[in-house]
């Protein structure tokens, strides 16, 4: 009797009993990938149940089960530092440092923990010659390269590590599984194993996955759901800024963000982002304004660019980095309806400068200014902040946490600040810096751009 197979998509793990051009669950095109579905039943071992209590007699969970990773922005980011026997994610684009921030980790707190780091895309000399080339040799670090998951359960469990790292969870398999490593069911069964491990031997655990940047390869994203933290390893690899994002912490808060530099010693945490991200700015151009951002409890400080020049062709061009397109698309229409800018007939390319990105709406303003100065030509002052969020009528809406902004602002040299006119109340003003309240984007660009 033949195998009974289905199809699996390897983007988003929709199962289907027979083979379809496009998954119906994410839309991707030739990604079901035909399985066989295994006919062996495991067997049923009997367990006593355990009582339900009332949450009131439940018992505490223990605080303080937090260890330092030896980065204070990775500490950040995961909500005070790793929580013991949690199963933690790290996902990133192929190349961007992932290996390199573990195996560095590993160094920082084998004094203190017993650390097993699986490699299952080096061998362990490979892995030795990286760690020579970050300075690491005479540390407690135990080394296997394995990509049986079988094989792996037995070295931990004969060696009972404090922190277990799988690189990558692509390479690692399941032998009772036909599938091949890094499907979706190969991935989902190897996290599935790891999870009762973490949870019952109390192993810190930390798997690192590979992603491109729209979640198409399988892996972490069918993975989110199963395990504590979800950590995604952000930048370019032709850049030498890398930001860590919590996109899921059940110990923590997931608006944290930390910025690391890639150095050819390594990866070194930037504690001071604002000042990494200002480093070079051009003065007296056109086109360039410096906004606040708060990330999680931290206000960064980026410069925002726009090159606005007059278009060749029938359909003008837009291209922006490190803001939402939809978002600048939105602005522009707002410049071109409610304040008369033919922006029709001219192509726009904008982005944030250091290769970071910005998501909350608090940039709005910027945009605007930005793209305004270099439809002008007109320089903005160099001591100018602007944060706000636009609305469609052309309004300035208040934004979160302006004290934050208007102090980093001011640590930063800078000395005024355009901002929404209902986010005065209350706000104490630092000496040395002026604040100009606005209520729409007429005010803020007569304010910004004096010639207009």
């Amino acid at each position: 009797m033949a195998d009974r197979t289905h199809y699996v998509c390897q983007s988003c793990g929709y199962e289907a009993l027979k083979w379809m051009g496009r998954c119906p669950s994410c839309g991707q095109w030739n990604t079901l990938q035909e399985e066989v579905i295994e006919k062996k039943a495991p067997e049923r071992v009997k367990k006593s149940i355990k009582e339900p209590q009332l949450i009131g007699v439940v018992g505490k969970a223990k605080e303080g089960e937090r260890f330092s990773t030896g980065f204070g922005e990775l500490d950040r980011v995961t909500g005070g530092g790793i929580v013991q026997g949690s199963l933690i994610l790290i996902g990133g684009d192929p190349g961007i440092g992932k290996s390199t921030l573990m195996l560095q980790v590993c160094k920082n707190i084998s004094g203190d923990k017993k650390v097993l780091y699986i490699s299952g895309e080096e061998s362990v000399q490979q892995v030795r010659m990286r760690g020579e080339r970050l300075g690491i040799s005479d540390e407690k670090i135990y080394l296997a390269a394995e990509t049986d998951i079988y094989a792996i359960l037995e070295i931990v469990k004969a060696l009972r590590p404090d922190v277990l790292i799988i690189d990558s969870i692509q390479t690692v398999y399941d032998p009772d599984l036909s599938s091949s490593p890094g499907s979706v069911s190969q991935v989902r069964q190897i996290t599935s194993h790891l999870m009762r491990l973490a949870k019952g031997m109390n192993v810190t655990t930390i798997i690192v996955g590979h992603v491109t940047k729209d979640g198409s390869i399988a892996g972490p994203r069918v993975l989110e759901h199963m395990v504590d933290t979800v950590l995604y390893f952000e930048g370019e690899n032709r850049l030498m800024y890398r930001m860590i994002r919590a996109v899921k912490n059940r110990f923590g808060s997931t608006n944290e963000v930390g910025i690391f530099e890639m150095t050819g010693s390594g990866i070194v945490e930037v504690k001071n982002p604002s000042e990494m991200l200002l480093r070079g700015r051009p003065l007296g151009v056109s086109g360039s304004c410096i906004t606040c951002s708060v990330e999680g409890t931290r206000p960064i400080l980026a410069e925002l660019q726009a090159l606005v020049a007059q278009t060749t062709f029938g359909i003008p061009r837009r291209m922006c980095t490190g803001i939402d397109f939809n978002r600048m698309l939105m602005i522009i229409a707002v410049l071109e309806k409610r304040f008369g800018m033919m922006l029709g007939n001219q192509d726009i390319y904008f982005n944030v400068a250091g290769g970071i990105k910005l998501t909350e709406p608090a940039c709005d303003l910027a945009v605007a200014l930005a793209i305004a100065s270099g439809y002008r030509d007109v320089c903005l002052s160099e001591g100018l902040v602007a944060v706000g969020e636009i609305g469609l009528a052309g309004e300035i809406r208040p934004v979160t946490q302006p004290a934050k902004r208007v102090i980093e602002a001011s640590r930063m040299g800078f000395d005024a600040v355009i901002m929404p006119h209902e986010n005065l109340r209350g706000l104490e003003q630092p000496e040395g810096i002026k604040i100009y309240p606005v209520k729409d984007l007429q005010q803020a660009l007569s304010i910004a751009i004096r010639s207009m």
